[in-house]
Order: C-alpha cells, then sequence, then structure tokens
C-alpha cells in the first residue's frame, strides 16, 4: 500500500470516529433501541470485521469476537476515563451510555467466526511452551493460569485465542504507552511487568501461538 493510501486509510477512520461521536450525543442511560444498538455495530465492524474477527489494515483491528464482555466493557471506560490512550477510540466510546456499552459487549460475546491466525509457525513451539508453562527464569507467568488453558479469557481476564498476531505484538511491546494511564488501577496493571520482562522474540512467538487458537 503506498503512504498515500495509508493516509486516507488512517483519514477515514477519523472521519468515521468523529460521525459516530458527532451521531451518539442523544444517548442516555435507558437500554437501546435495536435501531441504535444495529447502528453501533455496524460501525464497530467497519473496523473490526463484519463478525468481529479483526482487521488486517494500516492498523491492525482487534478481534472483538468471543471477547469477555466484563473486559470489553472495563476497556471501554478505560478509554473514557484515558487509563488507556487511543484517541479515536476515545470518540467512539465516550458518546456510548452504560447500557449501549453493556449492549455491544454481550453482541459480540456470541461470535465465533474462525480465527484469521497470521502468526509465523516457525514461532508455534516456543509460543506455546510459554503460553503452558511460563518462564520461570524471567518471572513470566504462563498465559494460561489467567486466561486459561484455551485462551479464551474469564470476567475482565481477556480472551487471547483467535487475537490478531500483529495486534498482540504491538500492544505487548507497547503496553506502557497505550496502557495503564491516570490513577485508577485495573486488571491491566497486572500485566505490565510480565509484558516488560518479555523479549521481542518471546512477544511474537506467545502472540502467534494464540493467533491460531479457536
Amino acid at each position: 500500500m503506498s503512504k498515500r493510501s495509508h493516509l486516507n486509510c488512517a483519514l477515514l477512520i477519523a472521519m468515521l470516529a468523529a460521525a459516530f461521536s458527532a451521531a451518539g450525543h442523544a444517548q442516555d442511560a435507558v437500554a437501546p433501541a435495536r435501531g441504535g444498538l444495529e447502528a453501533k455495530l455496524a460501525y464497530c465492524k467497519t473496523c473490526h470485521g463484519l463478525s468481529g474477527q479483526g482487521y488486517y489494515g494500516y492498523f491492525p483491528m482487534p478481534r472483538l469476537a468471543g471477547q469477555q464482555p466484563q473486559y470489553i466493557e472495563n476497556q471501554l471506560r478505560a478509554f473514557i476515563e484515558r487509563r488507556r490512550t487511543n484517541p479515536i477510540m476515545f470518540n467512539v466510546a465516550h458518546v456510548l451510555s452504560p447500557s449501549m456499552v453493556s449492549a455491544l459487549a454481550e453482541h459480540f460475546k456470541d461470535l465465533d467466526p474462525r480465527p484469521i491466525g497470521g502468526g509465523p509457525r516457525g514461532k508455534l513451539a516456543m509460543g506455546k511452551r510459554i503460553f503452558e508453562d511460563g518462564l520461570p527464569e524471567s518471572n513470566v507467568p504462563a498465559c494460561s493460569a489467567c486466561h486459561g488453558t484455551e485462551g479464551k479469557g474469564q470476567n475482565q481476564i481477556p480472551r487471547l485465542a483467535g487475537q490478531l498476531y500483529p495486534y498482540i505484538v504491538g500492544q505487548l511491546t507497547g503496553w506502557k504507552s497505550e496502557r495503564g494511564q491516570g490513577t485508577t488501577v485495573d486488571t491491566s496493571f497486572i500485566m505490565a511487568p510480565t509484558a516488560h520482562n518479555l523479549t521481542r522474540a518471546q512477544v511474537e512467538a506467545v502472540a502467534a501461538y494464540v493467533s491460531y487458537l479457536q
């Protein structure tokens, strides 16, 4: 893709976010009307895929399908409260009523498309070992201890199974720059030392392994 195409893609995303922000100011705390929910879902799908499977674009858009509702709700609040920095997602999230946040989270919970995959298969063996056993010598716990043996998470612990490879790599390597901002402590803080103690090669291995989990 050319630099001009990259710029156009980024501008399109920003314009969509601005339009979504303007349209959402009428939201309140009552249960969202079906038409309102469908409109928000249609918007989510422009970036996260028609089945919430994620999208390989200029920016990798994460998989929402099958994600834990409590995690989605917590992360949307984190964008609103700027505990997690992402200007586009702030514009998307801050206009949503609490009931709309819950409705969106519940919708994606029940989606189950096949993973896009994308991780280098040569890294799967190392990734499986780290996921299942951790790296005691580096003070890295097994991913499965919190995210489950199938990587599907629980409550506020996110599903990793089927998540896009470049998205996981980006999140783990840039954890301090995006997450855990502000003064409110949440489950994201648990990951800070683990992300710090993983080498780039180890991050890529874990990301590759979970990208193929179903």
